[in-house]
């Protein structure tokens, strides 16, 4: 017999698979399954929403790029960023600034999991290594 997170995963990756519509993650889908857990109390509900929201951020965080900044960022870097973004991943992907005062100068940009740095506090760290 599988144990019961193995079963609570492999449900939550299901629920996620219908959460998905034209590579999206549809608000509509989302809320329908959440109806669904809530009437039909699966086995190890907590479990099973716990990975369907670790899988839903995990998506949700592909479409948008965090921009780190230590000084001020236009509106047009973070379009020009977003665009660049959108290109290099063949999806939509919209930027946010925040700022990072640690980064010195320059700019750090996540995307998922995915992180682009050209900051004078990484080219710094680089030349402390042996």
């Amino acid at each position: 017999m599988a144990a019961p997170i193995k079963i609570a995963q492999q449900l939550a990756r299901q629920l996620f698979t219908l959460s998905v519509v034209d590579g999206a993650v549809s608000p509509e889908r989302v809320a329908g399954v959440l109806e669904y857990i809530d009437k039909h109390k699966p086995a190890h509900p907590m479990m099973v929403l716990r990975a369907y929201r670790r899988l839903v951020a995990a998506e949700l965080a592909k479409s948008e790029a965090l921009v780190e900044h230590a000084g001020s960022v236009s509106d047009a870097t973070l379009a020009s960023i977003a665009a660049a973004m959108t290109r290099r991943y063949g999806r939509k992907v919209t930027a946010t600034g925040q700022s990072n005062p640690s980064l010195l100068a320059g700019l750090r940009v996540k995307v998922g999991d995915d992180i682009f740095e050209s900051s004078v506090a990484a080219q710094l760290a680089a030349l402390g290594t042996p």
